[in-house]
């Protein structure tokens, strides 16, 4: 929850992989079944924690071409593959990785994406997708982005959009409060504009299906436990912040909060994934 720290990222990655929804993961895998090789666009790629989770679900031959604005995050994307792969070979400014019988050549690209062209025709993109990013864009921009996918009919995998379900075990008083802030916040100005926070997983859903998309949309909760206390630790901090920046007078009180609330038996947070096609 500290912004888009590599730390942060990297403490989620586990739990991020593990929540992906199953059923609508399978039907991404069928929906490429028996393509030899595939071109994906990762947006707002962070570390790379995406292609990690998903390549092993795609074709042998892959490309994966990771777009993010932030230099620093792209750098430790570079290095934390190379890390990944059983084999890392430099191919110019782009990657080689070999893990588990596939083949993945990584391009990297930083981009500010409320600018750059989303069609994604000079990369030959054949799927887009992205993790933990639709929450933070704004309607205007999914439009924007759904609109231009449609006139190529390419395919969209979105998975770990924040649904505005959370909850601290054992309940305390304060949650519901904080909780109301989070997600308050979750609404504001990410870079793109007014935030879909929330929303989004069903605002995306609604323009594919507008669009006469096959999709699917369906949980994907984080379900931490107190294997997770780290996660827990810096995901309660980071609730406590972003409610504070919207009731500025409940600030230590959240903060208390915070401090307490790390230790709960069981955290629940409520994500969704989406997956459509033409």
């Amino acid at each position: 929850m500290s912004g888009f720290a590599a730390d942060w990222l990297a403490l989620r990655e586990p739990v991020d992989h593990a929540s992906r929804n199953p059923t609508l993961a399978a039907r991404m895998r069928a929906h490429f079944a028996g393509r030899d090789a595939l071109t994906i666009v990762d947006l707002g790629c962070g570390t790379g924690s995406n292609l990690r989770g998903l390549a092993g679900d795609l074709p042998p031959r892959q490309h994966w071409h990771l777009i993010d604005g932030d230099a620093a995050l792209l750098k430790r994307a570079r290095e934390d593959l190379a890390a990944w792969a059983e084999r890392a070979e430099p191919a110019g400014e782009r990657l080689v990785l070999h893990r588990d019988g596939r083949v993945i050549e990584v391009s990297f690209e930083r981009a500010d994406l409320t600018v750059r062209d989303l069609d994604f025709t000079d990369v030959g993109a054949e799927l887009v997708t992205a993790a933990a990013l639709f929450d933070l864009v704004s309607e205007d921009w999914l439009e924007r982005l759904v609109a231009r996918l449609v006139a190529r009919k390419l395919p969209i995998y979105a998975v770990l959009n924040y649904d505005g379900e959370a909850e601290w075990q054992p309940a305390e008083p304060l949650d519901g409060r904080v909780i109301a802030a989070f997600n308050r916040h979750q609404r504001g100005d990410k870079g793109f504009g007014p935030a879909l926070g929330p929303a989004s997983s069903e605002a995306l859903a609604q323009l594919l299906r507008q669009h006469g998309y096959t999709y699917g949309s369906f949980t994907s909760p984080w379900v931490l436990g107190p294997a997770h206390a780290a996660l827990i630790g810096a995901l309660t901090n980071g609730f406590a912040q972003a409610a504070g920046e919207i009731e500025p007078a409940r600030k230590a009180e959240f903060a208390a909060w915070a401090r307490a609330r790390a230790a709960a038996e069981k955290v629940t947070i409520g994500h969704r994934d989406v997956f459509g096609h033409a």
